[in-house]
């Protein structure tokens, strides 16, 4: 047996697609007992390797679960040397990798460029006696194959043959890690924890969006909480009140809580009303009386979308000092490209954006390099008028004041540019 599999011609080529063997007809000495099924593997340095093929049988009998080296040939039949087939009956241990259950179809991601792709297929290598994975296949000829369209795919294939090459090596593919008991079984591509941190919130919705709802809570479970809720924000409605379900009414009125009350008003949206004010009796009450006038679609005026999570310095203060402490700072602002000047009764006297303290001598105070002639919003302003002032003058946010000139909040532009709920 072993030499038929060395000759790699008899019995074995070089190399396989998942998609293509799957479904072929299995014999035991020239008679037929079954099709493939799926076949395991298991990590094994660099590149997975084949253990078992699971072998399907007709009529209401168990499956079997056939060791490698018990498979003899692999073409237009699978051919395997066993004994009694009894012996092999059984399926897979759930911590097993499946090739076809758990990583045909998933997402996979390229770690350099965090390109999200589709697995449609999947690549094995004949070698020294031993079947190995050796790539992911994404290309437009796996889809094709996918869907059934193998003839079509085929011709395709000839004439192209630069589609063959559109797979990524296993090499970039990594199993979530185990102690993410929801995944047991089931097989994500480079979504793991230690890269979490590191994602978009725009690209981590999006794949969060594609997974089964077990595994959208066990990856939001490992978010830190201001990463969550900037992840919240951008996942669609469906997936938001999948999520907002199982977390729990305290932690979702936390992550709210990191918002602005634009943001948190458009997913309370998604809700039923008793369900949002359930949650907004848990968050800070003075956010959730401007969350209410905003989904109540009131007399909201700009002061009902203000955040006070915002930095402010004053007129004294000295540019190294600032630069010193803004990481610091920063962490738990919902906007920080601009930094607020006030004096020293607390009024708003000028404006540094990022940029130009970055760049200003670090002796120089606040004073020397802020812009004094601000554009600011007062709190009893419409909607309207924030949007206009937006058009007009292009900020990416504005401070809104009260009366007296004292700075009570910023509006960011996308709270009202994107607004849902629209203006009075």
């Amino acid at each position: 047996m072993d030499t038929l599999k060395a000759t790699q011609g008899n019995g074995m080529k070089a190399v396989y697609f998942l998609s293509d063997i799957i479904g072929t007809k299995v014999y035991v000495r020239g008679k037929k007992i079954g099709k493939l099924n799926d076949i395991v593997i298991r990590e094994h340095d660099k590149l997975p390797e084949v253990t078992h093929f699971i072998i399907g049988r007709p009529f209401g009998h168990k499956s079997l679960l056939v060791p490698w080296d018990k498979v003899v040939e692999i073409d237009r039949r699978i051919i395997i040397d066993i004994d009694a087939i009894e012996k092999y009956e059984g399926e897979p241990a759930e911590v097993q990798v499946l090739l076809k259950d758990h990583i045909l179809d998933k997402k996979v991601i390229d770690l350099e460029g965090q390109d999200i792709d589709v697995v449609y297929d999947v690549k094995l290598m004949f070698y020294n006696n031993r079947l190995y994975v050796t790539d992911v296949d994404f290309s437009k000829y796996g889809l094709l194959k996918r869907i059934g369209l193998k003839p079509i795919a085929n011709f395709i294939y000839h004439l192209a043959d630069v589609l063959k090459k559109e797979t990524l090596s296993w090499a970039y593919v990594q199993p979530l890690p185990e102690h993410l008991g929801s995944f047991r079984g089931n097989v994500k591509l480079n979504v793991l924890k230690e890269k979490l941190p590191e994602m978009h919130p725009v690209d981590l919705a999006d794949i969060l969006e594609e997974l089964s709802e077990e595994q959208q809570l066990a990856i939001f479970n490992e978010l830190e909480t201001e990463h969550a809720s900037d992840t919240l924000e951008e996942i669609e409605p469906r997936v938001q009140r999948t999520l907002i379900s199982a977390l729990g009414k305290e932690r979702v009125a936390e992550l709210l809580n990191e918002m602005t009350p634009a943001q948190a008003a458009d997913v309370l949206a998604v809700l039923p009303t008793a369900e949002a004010d359930e949650i907004m009796q848990l968050m800070d009450r003075a956010e959730a009386q401007k969350i209410e006038g905003i989904l109540d679609k009131q007399d909201t005026t700009i002061a009902d979308l203000t955040t006070t999570h915002f930095i402010k310095f004053s007129t004294d203060s000295i540019v190294r000092d600032v630069v010193e402490k803004f990481p610091q700072i920063a962490v738990d602002k919902d906007f920080v490209t601009y930094i607020y000047v006030t004096d020293s009764e607390d009024k708003l006297v000028g404006v540094v954006n990022l940029q130009e303290l970055l760049q200003a001598s670090s002796s120089d105070k606040l004073r020397d390099i802020m812009a004094t002639q601000v554009i600011s919003l007062n709190q009893d302003d419409s909607l309207n008028k924030a949007a206009e002032a937006f058009v007009r003058y292009g900020f990416r946010a504005l401070p809104v004041t009260d009366e007296e000139d004292m700075i009570i909040g910023v509006v960011p532009y996308r709270d009202i540019m994107n607004l849902e709920h629209k203006f009075v």
